[in-house]
C-alpha cells in the first residue's frame, strides 16, 4: 500500500508555498492588522489564481475536483505563511458543504455558489455548535449557521455582528445575531445533523493542518535565531540545552505529521473513524504547535516578547488555532470517550449538534 503523496501533490504544495513565500511575507500580514476589514480581495484573487479556492469544488462547477488529501498539504502552506484569508471557513469547509448539500437534493445554493468560490469572487462563512464567534462574517458573501440540528443559508445584510477580541490580529471573529427562518433553512433532523458533523471534522482538520505549518515555521525561525545569536564567542545553537529544546519540538511536529494526513484520508474516503482520527489530528497538531512556541520563544528570550520581532504573529496564530473548532479538552474527551466506549461504532463519538 502506498501512503506517500503523489507527485501532483507536492508540486501542488510547491506551487503553493513559493507563491507564499514571494507574497505572504510577515510584513504583508502586520499591514493587514491595520486595515479595517484585516482582509485583502486582491491577495483573495490571487490565491483564486492559483486554484486554492477551488480545490474542493467539483470540476462542474468549475473547481478542481480534488479532495482533503489534496488540500491538506495546500493547509500545510497556509500555516506556515501565516495567511490571514479566509482559507478555511471558505475553501475547506463551505465548499464542500454546498457541493453535499447539492447531493441530497437541494442544488440551488450550489449552483449558485459553488462556482463564485471557485473564481474567489465570493467568500463563505460559517458557524457551528462548538464556538458562539464565526470568522470572517464581516466580509462574507453568504453565512451558514448551524441551529440546533438545522442548517441556514443566510445573506449578511440579515444579520447583526458583533467583534470579538482575539489575541491575534489575523483573526476577526464575531458574535452573530440572527432569527432562524423557514426561508433560510437548507438542510435539517438528521441531514443537518450529519453535514453538521462532517462540516465540524473539515474545519478541525483544516486547523491541525495549519498547526502543522505553524509549529514548522517557529523551529525554523528559532533554529535560524540560534544559528545568529552568540554568546561566550559561540552561536546559541550549539549548546546543547538549545538543541534539545529545538529537537522536542521537531519530534512533536513530525509525529503529529502522520496523524494528521490519516486525518485528511479519512475525511476524503468518508471513513468511519473519521471523527476520533480529526480529534487525534487536532490534538496533536495543536499540542505540538504550542509547544514549538513555548520552545521558541525560549531559544529568543526576552526580545522574543517584543512586538518588532515577527516570532509572535506564528506564537498567537498557534494559541488561536489552538482554541479553534473546539479545544483540546474536547477533542481528547472525544478522543476518550471512542477508547472507552469501543464497542460502539465510531460514528458514535462524532459532533453532537447544540440544542435549540
Amino acid at each position: 500500500m502506498e501512503f506517500n503523496f503523489s507527485e501532483d501533490q507536492e508540486l501542488l504544495q510547491q506551487t503553493v508555498r513559493d507563491f507564499l513565500e514571494g507574497e505572504c511575507t510577515a510584513e504583508h500580514v502586520r499591514q493587514l492588522w491595520n486595515t479595517e476589514t484585516g482582509r485583502s480581495a486582491e491577495f483573495w484573487a490571487k490565491l483564486a489564481e492559483i486554484g486554492v479556492p477551488a480545490l474542493l469544488v467539483p470540476e462542474e462547477a468549475g473547481g478542481l475536483g480534488m479532495d482533503e488529501r489534496d488540500l491538506v498539504l495546500v493547509l500545510e502552506e497556509t500555516g506556515r505563511a501565516a495567511l490571514a484569508e479566509p482559507v478555511i471557513s471558505t475553501a475547506a469547509v463551505a465548499a464542500p458543504l454546498l457541493r453535499e448539500l447539492a447531493q441530497s437534493g437541494k442544488p440551488g445554493l450550489a449552483e449558485k455558489w459553488l462556482g463564485r468560490i471557485a473564481e474567489g469572487a465570493a467568500i463563505v462563512a460559517v458557524g457551528h455548535g462548538q464556538s458562539p464567534f464565526v470568522s470572517d462574517a464581516h466580509v462574507a458573501d453568504l453565512l451558514l449557521l448551524a441551529h440546533a440540528d438545522e442548517i441556514h443559508a443566510v445573506e449578511p445584510g440579515s444579520v447583526d455582528l458583533t467583534a470579538e477580541k482575539s489575541n491575534d490580529g489575523s483573526q476577526r471573529i464575531f458574535s452573530v445575531d440572527w432569527t432562524p427562518v423557514g426561508e433560510t433553512r437548507v438542510a435539517e433532523g438528521e441531514l443537518g445533523r450529519e453535514l453538521q458533523a462532517a462540516s465540524f471534522d473539515r474545519g478541525a482538520l483544516a486547523c491541525a493542518a495549519q498547526q502543522l505549518g505553524v509549529g514548522q515555521r517557529l523551529i525554523e525561525m528559532a533554529v535560524l535565531y540560534a544559528s545568529q545569536r552568540t554568546q561566550f564567542g559561540v552561536a546559541i545553537g550549539t549548546f546543547q540545552a538549545i538543541k534539545h529544546r529545538l529537537a522536542n519540538a521537531k519530534v512533536k511536529v513530525e509525529y503529529s505529521r502522520s496523524v494528521v494526513y490519516r486525518a485528511a484520508n479519512s475525511v476524503a474516503l468518508h471513513l468511519p473513524t473519521r471523527s476520533v482520527d480529526v480529534s487525534m489530528a487536532k490534538l496533536t497538531a495543536s499540542e505540538a504547535a504550542t509547544f514549538a512556541a513555548k520552545e521558541a520563544l525560549q531559544v529568543y528570550g526576552a526580545i522574543g516578547y517584543t512586538y518588532e520581532e515577527d516570532l509572535h504573529i506564528w506564537m498567537k496564530r498557534a494559541w488561536s488555532l489552538d482554541l479553534a473548532f473546539g479545544t483540546g479538552a474536547w477533542h481528547r474527551e472525544r478522543v476518550a470517550g471512542a477508547v472507552v466506549d469501543s464497542a460502539l461504532p465510531a460514528e458514535s463519538f462524532g459532533y453532537s449538534a447544540p440544542t435549540a
